[in-house]
């Protein structure tokens, strides 16, 4: 594929129609990251990848609850979750696994994964060779072919168990071609914009909010009352939720590494939500980028895809938690940040004055 008709899917939406094609292209532009030249192109990643199906890419089941249990004999590896705004990078091991059939659950201490199975539709394991040797993944994707959770070898991890693995869960059907997933267009989760504003839901989340008492059930809710999660935060009032300067983001990372204040950092997409609990050190601004590089922990967070960031309350049996959460020009929540805390525990006092400390914005929206 030449550069004028890569330009031209780009403009038109429209997908190559051969795998050679994408091969093609792979080699004009062999320094662009797969998800960036699947874009070029016009298709998802899913679709890229299935594209090398015999030459480096082989077909495996995205049953991650089969998978999961199986997944410590790799031993040491990399775990990335990511969305359109936020990378989060974990080291560690896929223990303490608790499949489920609506959520499951990876507890593994390094490794923290809230896991929706419902959503992983096509799984493959990718071989690429470069200078460092080759480099060996477990990739799954969703019906739309985005990326939900990526598994990284790294050199510690057990290559036979690797091999072992691809084995057992090998697919023999070709599960995509390009342009067979349709368009990579998700629809916002704006929800009913009449609902800021609606009196008698407003009061209604004012008494469930109150009578909260684990964050987790912010979620029912959220559902009972049909409300997004930035509806609910623009009509609690200030007293639970308040917007502050987006520029904070960069602030609240380099404070709580400066002040040595353990956090919990969680980004996800709809399949799948990976968490970092503990210290960060490392924090390097790069161009739109900010990212954290410490030995176990990397984290590449746009700046600016961030439209609105909130800080938020929410009660618990051991008093209020607080968080930051950032959202993007689609009210989709990017990353989200909480001082790190256990069960029975009070939040950090440090934390908790960190994110009192950052400067408002106006919401004409509160209570």
């Amino acid at each position: 594929m030449t550069d004028t008709q890569a330009q031209t899917v780009e403009k038109t939406g429209a997908s190559p129609v051969t795998p050679e094609a994408i091969r093609r292209a792979r080699k004009e532009h062999h320094q662009m990251r797969e998800r960036d030249l699947a874009r070029k192109l016009g298709i998802s990643e899913c679709e890229f990848i299935g594209a090398f199906m015999g030459e480096g890419a082989t077909p495996i089941s995205a049953d991650i609850n089969a998978l999961l249990p199986e997944l410590a004999s790799l031993g040491e590896v990399m775990a990335l979750t990511r969305n359109e705004s936020a990378v989060h990078e974990k080291i560690g091991i896929y223990d303490n696994v608790h499949p489920g059939a609506r959520a499951s659950i990876v507890l593994a201490g390094d490794i923290d994964l809230r896991i929706f199975p419902s959503k992983w539709e096509y799984g493959f394991a990718v071989e690429k060779a470069g200078e460092a040797g080759v480099r060996r993944s477990l990739q799954f994707f969703d019906a739309s072919g985005d990326a939900v959770h990526k598994i990284h070898l790294r050199p510690e991890s057990d290559l036979n168990a690797y091999h072992a693995l691809v084995r057992r869960f090998l697919r023999t059907d070709q599960p995509v071609q390009p342009g067979t997933l349709g368009s990579r267009a998700r629809k916002s989760d704006a929800g009913n914009p009449s609902a800021v504003g609606d009196k008698v839901r407003q009061a209604e989340l004012r008494r469930r909010w109150e009578a909260m008492t684990d964050v987790h059930q912010f979620f029912g809710v959220l559902r009972k009352l049909e409300l997004t999660r930035l509806q609910a935060l623009e009509m609690i009032g200030d007293d639970f939720a308040w917007p502050v300067e987006a520029h904070t983001v960069p602030f609240l990372l380099e404070q709580s590494a400066g002040q040595a204040i353990p956090i919990m950092c969680f980004v996800g997409n709809h399949g799948c939500i990976q968490i970092h609990s503990g210290a960060v050190a490392n924090i390097k601004p790069v161009g739109p980028w900010i990212n954290v590089m410490d030995p176990g922990f990397h984290l590449h967070l746009r700046l600016d895809h961030i439209e609105s960031v909130w800080a938020v309350r929410k009660p618990t049996s051991d008093g209020h938690v607080t968080s930051i959460e950032a959202y993007d020009k689609s009210n989709e929540m990017i990353i989200q940040f909480f001082g790190e805390r256990g069960e029975g525990r009070e939040e950090l006092k440090d934390w908790r004055a960190l994110v009192e400390s950052l400067p408002r914005t106006s919401n004409s929206n509160a209570a």
